[in-house]
């Protein structure tokens, strides 16, 4: 059975923030995603190619803070981290830091596919990205008068205001499994609003915010990426199921739940493993998420409880 997950950021945007039609905007967003990613499944597409999909999609989304729409840094900038892992052959890539790549999930993939490193940074990813013929952008293609004002938000010191909690809608990322069994995960994000000193989160990190093994199962992750990376999230997840004997919705909701709440953690991840079962599950008030699997109907929310497991 093949199937596809994705999530478009986990946080703190209060219901009441959330009007009727902001709220279809950003379902309208997810089903886009959702779709393409799926339509690659469907044609018989691998799992890679799946996610890679969806998450572009997303990037392109300025909706979301990835790609276009990304958050502004302390001092004006979008900082991109992207990362993109095989289950079946334990293949990864990332890239952190870069400023000028449209879409760095597909860099990412560059890196995995044809170099013999798993991460790039900065004007080094961004050489590599010319050297694959990859058209680089101008900085002004990432604003958004939204972003800019969240930044600005910031920069006054509005009173109760973090960065943590401005970036609400945050992170994107996908998971899949194809109709051969091969699992794949792939995140995307521009990290927090109002970062400093070229911070990197938990995406491009393999085994914090980006995980997948055919043994086990295949991870994204959204959420304060400081504790993602401390908790080793993804691999966490993967390493109770396959050395601890847990199904995937025990596993994560383990580290979801046990992990990251004794961290003071708040965030979420999507699942799926080598059945096809997908979890989607979140410490926080809501989070963006879409899923569906062979022979069933497409599944958008992003407040409620988490879907049950199947």
């Amino acid at each position: 059975m093949f199937g596809i997950a994705i999530h478009g950021g986990a946080g703190s945007l209060p219901r009441a923030q959330m009007d009727a039609e902001r709220e279809r905007r950003y379902r309208q967003g997810l089903e886009d995603a959702l779709a393409a990613g799926y339509a690659v499944l469907e044609s018989g597409g691998t799992s890679v190619a799946a996610v890679t999909r969806a998450v572009t999609v997303l990037e392109d989304d300025p909706q979301f803070n990835a790609g276009r729409g990304a958050v502004f840094t302390f001092d004006g900038r979008n900082e991109l981290d992207a990362a993109i892992m095989d289950g079946t052959s334990l293949a990864a890539g990332a890239v952190c830091g870069v400023t000028h790549v449209r879409n760095p999930i597909e860099l990412a993939r560059a890196v995995m596919e044809h170099s013999e490193y798993v991460m790039l940074s900065g004007s080094g990813a961004e050489e590599f990205a010319l050297s694959r013929g990859f058209t680089l952008v101008p900085r002004s293609y990432f604003r958004t008068e939204e972003r800019w004002r969240q930044l600005e938000r910031i920069r006054g010191g509005e009173a109760g205001l973090s960065p943590l909690t401005i970036s609400h809608v945050g992170t994107v990322g996908a998971v899949a499994r194809d109709a051969r069994g091969g699992l794949a995960a792939a995140t995307s994000t521009g990290g927090m609003t109002g970062k400093r000193y070229h911070r990197i989160g938990d995406s491009p990190i393999i085994g914090a915010g980006t995980y997948a093994d055919d043994r086990s199962c295949a991870v994204s992750a959204t959420g304060h990426g400081e504790i993602f990376i401390r908790a080793a999230v993804a691999h966490d997840i993967g390493a109770r199921m396959r050395h601890g004997g847990r199904g995937l919705a025990r596993a994560v909701r383990e580290v979801v739940h046990g992990e990251l709440a004794a961290l003071g953690g708040e965030g979420g991840v999507i699942a799926i493993d080598g059945r096809g079962e997908i979890v989607m599950e979140f410490r926080a008030e809501g989070m963006f998420r879409a899923s569906r699997r062979q022979g069933e109907s497409a599944y958008v929310d992003i407040y409620g409880a988490d879907r049950p497991a199947p």
